[in-house]
């Protein structure tokens, strides 16, 4: 007898794989590009007509859609558990689209309370994506590319990341009013979304799901065989037991829950504050004779030419590698290669000019890259395979926000870091931040590759035959 969880743990590669991956991975180019856009758009606003944005709002502004990601992870993280995966997979995109059309055409000028209110909305739709995304995409996939497919989810923000930059260029340089092009700029950011939601929330649900935490073993038959064409037959169903509590009970989750989440954090901070803030960091490579849009010009440029050449090969090494390093020999070499570069700039803060612009790219570029082949792609691929499938939304969702609180905080202080003192004094901090990471990843989480998600998660410990 095969159960379903052997079916799919042994499944070979094959087109319903990919549809999920579709499904998921659209909604992860439209976070990407939502989070990273605002930090274009804070540089236009005040050539809009918004002349009240103190350096405490443009933090705000930039850093509240974060904030709010931290509420949404958890939430539909506990929802996914209690009400089922497919109960509410697609209603994030819903928040998401809403607060990415709101804050575009619905926010008076100089009105930053409005804006602030929508950006909140779209970071609740966020950081439930964050929560839903990997956990059902980790349930269809097999043990021999979970790595992989998990990742490749993630890594669809590069495309995001790469599309924000460019966007930008085309509308900075088409002639349209700054008051255009930043409602423009939000505005694109909800329609990938929109081309997901019906399939969201169409999808049954997830097999491993309805026979382990419903006990209900010939609808998960039924749905394995109609969704993925794998027929599996069970004699009775094992269902798994553990409770949300149990991952703040049990000594082992606790650790690595404090692992995930904690790795998350560190990592966040290092790159959200890195990227959103990335056109105010670029612009200290700006000639002192350029101002204005063509200044927010080549700050783009220089973005866009670290996101392609360096960010974007970085996800897709990882995805593709995942599986054959493994999980923590990845992270750890990410966070420790991050520590170099960032104290490198820290040391010689004479490179942070215009003078020295190709070297300083050349060590940026080489943060990014190690931080995508590294602990941006893996700290989401781990949370999903480490807690027992009646707490993996909870589990997942807890550790994202751990990381949305580390980006949250990374932008904000990142901002008011660079209002009060220097590029290499925050350099500095996210060096430290990153050998923390690496400490943190050798002792609190373990490797997960190649091994089935009831050897990863422990939920072993926690099964009963019904």
């Amino acid at each position: 007898m095969t159960t379903v969880d052997e079916a799919l743990d042994n499944a070979k590669s094959s087109k319903f794989h990919y549809k999920v991956l579709f499904v998921s991975g659209l909604g992860f180019f439209t976070d990407a590009y939502d989070l990273f856009i605002i930090g274009v758009v804070i540089l236009i606003l005040p050539l809009a007509g918004w002349n009240n944005i103190s350096i405490f709002y443009k933090g705000l502004i930039t850093s509240t859609a974060l904030l709010s990601a931290i509420i949404g992870s958890v939430t539909f993280g506990r929802l996914l558990d209690y009400l089922g995966r497919k109960e509410i997979y697609g209603l994030e995109l819903v928040m998401l689209i809403a607060g990415a059309l709101g804050s575009a055409f619905l926010t008076p000028t100089n009105n930053i309370l409005v804006f602030i209110l929508w950006r909140f909305l779209l970071g609740v739709g966020i950081g439930g994506d964050y929560a839903t995304s990997s956990t059902i995409m980790t349930e269809y996939s097999n043990t021999l590319n979970r790595g992989k497919f998990v990742g490749t989810i993630f890594s669809m923000q590069s495309f995001g990341l790469l599309a924000g930059p460019l966007i930008s260029i085309l509308f900075l340089t088409s002639g349209l009013s700054p008051s255009l092009t930043w409602r423009l700029l939000l505005a694109i950011g909800g329609i990938p979304a929109m081309l997901v939601i019906y399939f969201r929330r169409t999808m049954p649900e997830p097999p491993r799901y309805t026979a382990d935490v419903r006990g209900d073993i010939k609808t998960a038959e039924k749905n394995l065989r109609s969704y993925t064409g794998i027929d599996a037959q069970s004699k009775r169903a094992e269902k798994v037991n553990a409770k949300w509590y149990d991952l703040f009970k049990d000594k082992k989750f606790l650790i690595t829950l404090i692992g995930t989440a904690g790795t998350w954090f560190l990592m966040d901070w290092a790159f959200y504050g890195n990227s959103i803030m990335s056109n105010s960091i670029l612009s200290f490579l700006v000639p002192s004779g350029l101002n204005g849009i063509n200044a927010i010009i080549l700050t783009n440029k220089y973005s866009a030419l670290i996101f392609g050449i360096a960010a974007f090969p970085g996800y897709w090494v990882a995805v593709f590698t995942l599986d054959k390093i493994g999980r923590k020999k990845i992270q750890i070499t990410g966070f420790l290669m991050m520590a170099i570069s960032f104290g490198i700039i820290a040391l010689f803060p004479g490179i942070i000019s215009a003078a020295y612009v190709y070297y300083f790219l050349m060590i940026y570029g080489i943060s990014y890259f190690f931080i995508m082949f590294g602990p941006n792609v893996t700290t989401f691929v781990y949370p999903p395979e480490v807690f027992p499938i009646s707490t993996r939304g909870f589990g997942t969702g807890i550790s994202a926000a751990g990381g949305k609180t580390g980006a949250f905080i990374g932008t904000f202080a990142d901002t008011l870091i660079l209002a009060f003192t220097n590029l290499s004094f925050l350099m500095w901090i996210l060096s430290v931040l990153a050998i923390l990471g690496c400490a943190m990843t050798v002792f609190l989480l373990p490797e997960t590759k190649g091994k089935t998600l009831r050897e990863s998660s422990g939920e072993n410990r926690y099964m009963n035959q019904t």
